[in-house]
C-alpha cells in the first residue's frame, strides 16, 4: 500500500488573494516594556477579533505571527495555553483571538514577519497578494512587516483600529508615516472591503 501524501502547506487559496496577519497578540506579556504595550494590545483585541470573524466568513485565511523569543523550540499551541493560564489582560486577549484549527501560524526571530520565516512560502501557496496587518507594536513589528511586504510587491493595509504601540502618540506617528512614507492604507477594520461571503 502506497504511503499517504504529505498534507498540503495550505488547504485552499485565499479568497480575494487576501490574508489577515495577527502579529504578536498571543503572549504571556513577560518581556521588557510589556506593561506599556499591554493596554494598547487590549484595546485593539476586540476590533481584530471582529475583523477576523469577517475574514473567516469571507474565506480570508488568518495567519498568527509571533516572536519565538529567541527559542527555536517554541511551540505556538503551547504559547496559547501558557497565555491563557497566566490570566489577566493577556489571557483576555488570547481568549478574544483564540486560533481556530483552520488558522495558520508562523514564528519569527526578529521584528518583520518575513525575516527568516516561511511566510513567503505560505503566502505563495495561499496565492495571497494582499495583506491586512494587525497587532503590535505598530511602530516596530507592524512597520517592519508592511515595509517588507512592499519590497515583495504585496499590497498591505494596517487598519488604524487594529494596531497599537506603547503609547497613543507613537501609534499615531506610525499611522501618519505609513500613509505618507509607505503609502499604506490605514482604513479601519469595518470599512475594509473583503471578498463576497462564501
Amino acid at each position: 500500500m502506497a504511503p499517504s501524501p504529505p498534507p498540503a502547506i495550505a488547504s485552499a487559496p485565499a479568497a480575494g488573494h487576501t490574508a489577515l496577519l495577527i502579529i504578536d497578540m498571543i503572549s504571556c506579556w513577560d518581556f521588557p516594556d510589556a506593561d506599556k504595550l499591554l493596554p494598547g494590545a487590549l484595546s485593539v483585541a476586540g476590533p481584530i477579533a471582529a475583523l477576523k470573524a469577517r475574514c473567516t466568513r469571507a474565506g480570508v485565511p488568518t495567519i498568527y505571527v509571533n516572536d519565538n523569543r529567541g527559542r527555536w523550540r517554541s511551540d505556538f499551541p503551547r504559547l496559547v495555553a501558557l497565555s491563557l493560564a497566566a490570566g489577566g489582560a493577556g489571557a483576555e486577549i488570547t481568549s478574544a483571538l483564540l486560533p481556530a484549527e483552520t488558522d495558520y501560524f508562523v514564528l519569527k526571530p526578529k521584528q518583520s514577519a518575513f525575516f527568516a520565516t516561511p511566510l513567503d512560502l505560505l503566502l505563495a501557496y495561499l496565492k495571497a497578494k494582499r495583506l491586512i496587518v494587525t497587532g503590535v507594536a505598530s511602530d516596530q513589528c507592524i512597520w517592519a512587516t508592511v515595509a517588507d511586504a512592499g519590497m515583495r510587491d504585496l499590497d498591505a493595509i494596517a487598519p488604524r483600529d487594529c494596531v497599537a504601540s506603547q503609547t497613543p502618540e507613537r501609534n499615531e506617528r506610525f499611522l501618519r508615516q505609513a500613509e505618507e512614507a509607505l503609502l499604506i492604507h490605514t482604513t479601519p477594520g469595518p470599512r475594509i472591503r473583503l471578498p463576497a461571503k462564501r
